[in-house]
Parts: structure tokens; sequence; C-alpha cells
């Protein structure tokens, strides 16, 4: 019985086989066996993109942020330059007024020693006059007196 079962089995695959049914089967098989190969390699293909698009994804978000961050710095160093921008005028006027006190204070300084060394010119002549007045008084006393001696 075992032998007629077995024969049985053959002779139906013969039959197929030559019906092309088993063909059929075995293409239809082979097409499965390539689409679940495709869909395999899809999602590998997918899982290692995973990754990758996390990683860009990250990468965009902190190069937005360091843009974003690079505007702010830009901004406030902008703000801190217009508001030094009028510390540095009024510091400049307050300079300047310095400067000009300064300078006016240096004026009359140097007019006080200007006049200081003209009265000392004064007085230093005045005195020379008055020594020179009293040699002559004395010159004229000393040839007074052998004449007045020689008159006697």
């Amino acid at each position: 019985m075992a032998k007629l079962l077995e024969f049985g089995r053959k002779a139906m695959f013969y039959v197929r086989v030559l019906s092309g049914y088993e063909e059929r089967r075995i293409r239809s098989y082979r097409l499965q066996l390539q689409q679940r190969i495709q869909q395999a390699e899809a999602k590998k293909a997918a899982i290692s993109k995973v990754p990758e698009q996390i990683i860009l994804s990250e990468v965009r978000q902190m190069v937005e942020h360091m843009q974003s961050v690079n505007k702010q710095i830009d901004e406030t160093e902008t703000a801190i330059q217009e508001y030094l921008n009028s510390i540095d005028k009024d510091a400049e006027m307050i300079v300047k007024m310095q400067l000009d006190g300064e300078e006016k204070t240096m004026k009359r300084m140097a007019e006080a020693m200007r006049n200081q060394a003209l009265l000392e010119k004064l007085e230093a002549e005045r005195i020379a006059e008055s020594l020179n007045a009293e040699s002559n008084k004395q010159t004229q006393n000393s040839e007074s007196i052998p004449a007045q001696k020689a008159q006697m």
C-alpha cells in the first residue's frame, strides 16, 4: 500500500509538472520570496536611514540654534555699541571741558608768570638805577672833595 501511495504521489507530481501547475506554484513561491527579500531590504535601508535622518535632523536643529544664538549675539553687540556710543560722547564732552579748563588755567598761569617776570625786571631796573644814582653821587662827592681840598 505504501508503494501504491508513493507511486500515486509521483504520478500526481508528474501530472502537475506536465500541466504547468507545479511550475506556476514554484514561480509564485519564488515571487513571494523575492517580495519578502525586497521588503526586508527596504526595511533594512529604512532602518539604516533612520539614524542618519535623526543625526541630520539634530544637526539641523543645532545649526538653527547656533544661528539664533549668533543673531542674538549680534543684536546684543549692537545694543552695547549704541549704549557705549552715548557714553563715549558724554566722556568726550567731559574730557573736552577738562582740557578747555586746563588750557585756560595754563594761559592764566603763563600770563601771571609773564607779569611776575615784568615786575621783577622793573624792580631790578629800579634797583640798578638807584645803585647807579648812588654811585654817581659818590663819584660826584669824591670828585668834589678833592676839589674842595684843593681850594682850601
